[in-house]
């Protein structure tokens, strides 16, 4: 297949090329660094352009069988009124302009990220995908973010939402912070840690995401998170137990807002999501359990 990814060679975006890549696709990504030197294959081409702004990039959906929409800044950083903007810009015109420059084709598949903020913070509810969307900034940046999505389904063409948790992964991602944290006697529970934290290892959200290309009769929003669902607490305590760290001293939640402002607030929300529709649709976890995920990226 030939498969387009906006956000080929961000952290997730170089995983999915490269796991498609070794099952004999070829892959077309764009992004923003005018060079890139993270994937070299003969069935790779990457293409340098603003998703978020109409440009050459858009005449490569012509002849694609698959699009992957990854595109959008980080949300891991300080929220000012102007990244705020950046945020929800880097998502829904990128998303814009990517559905505007597909063709009408009913073979034609789109996956486009969201995450699971989109359902706000929901205490300790079970959501799984038919559930409404919550409050907050990230809450309506999902709304928006998917509506964009699922209007290629005008021009015939099947969409699939893909409901981010918290992506592990060895080389980048939340790990990447995570571990020096804990190697540094820095790790612990954010607040009280109660809050539910769903999460993903990498290599199953690049299966998911073939999986769904692969199976025509899915579409609509999944979400893309571990079936052992845990609170952050526990995240805490197993981050510690593996790296023999102590991990008990919690974030106080004040000091956490008052130094990462709204976005503080955010990441001591609440989303207790369950894989659902992956589940029942046959889709097995590599990861299903926290324990051998952060085993196998720290190993």
């Amino acid at each position: 297949m030939n498969i387009f990814i906006t956000g080929g060679i961000g952290f997730i975006g170089t995983h999915l090329s490269n796991f498609l890549l070794a099952r004999g696709h070829h892959v077309t990504a764009v992004g923003t660094p005018v060079e890139q030197d993270r994937i070299i294959h003969p069935n790779f081409r990457y293409i340098s352009g603003d998703a978020s702004q109409e440009g050459a990039w858009q005449q490569e959906l012509e002849n694609i069988d698959a699009v992957v929409n990854l595109a959008g800044k980080t949300i891991f950083k300080r929220w000012t009124r102007r990244y705020k903007q950046l945020l929800y810009d880097s998502r829904i015109s990128t998303t814009r302009n990517l559905v505007a420059a597909m063709p009408e084709n009913e073979k034609l598949v789109l996956c486009s990220a969201s995450a699971v903020g989109y359902y706000g913070d929901r205490g300790d509810d079970i959501l799984k995908e038919d559930d409404s969307w919550g409050d907050g900034f990230l809450a309506q940046i999902g709304r928006d973010w998917e509506k964009e999505a699922l209007s290629a389904t005008k021009k015939g063409i099947r969409v699939a939402i893909m409901r981010f948790g918290i992506v592990f992964g060895k080389d980048g991602g939340a790990m990447a912070k995570m571990i020096p944290a804990y190697r540094s006697f820095l790790g612990g529970p954010l607040g009280d840690g109660n809050q539910w934290f769903p999460w993903i290892h990498i290599d199953d959200l690049t299966a998911a995401v073939l999986f769904i290309i692969d199976h025509p009769e899915l579409a609509g929003p999944f979400n893309f998170c571990a079936p052992d669902s845990v609170r952050n607490k526990e995240l805490a305590k197993t981050m510690g137990k593996i790296l023999k760290r102590p991990s008990s001293m919690p974030a106080p939640g004040f000091m956490i807002r008052l130094f990462l402002g709204e976005f503080g607030s955010a990441i001591l929300g609440s989303q207790r999501a369950v894989p659902d529709k992956l589940l029942k649709n046959g889709f097995t976890f590599k990861y299903p359990h926290l324990e051998d995920a952060i085993r196998q990226i720290i190993k």
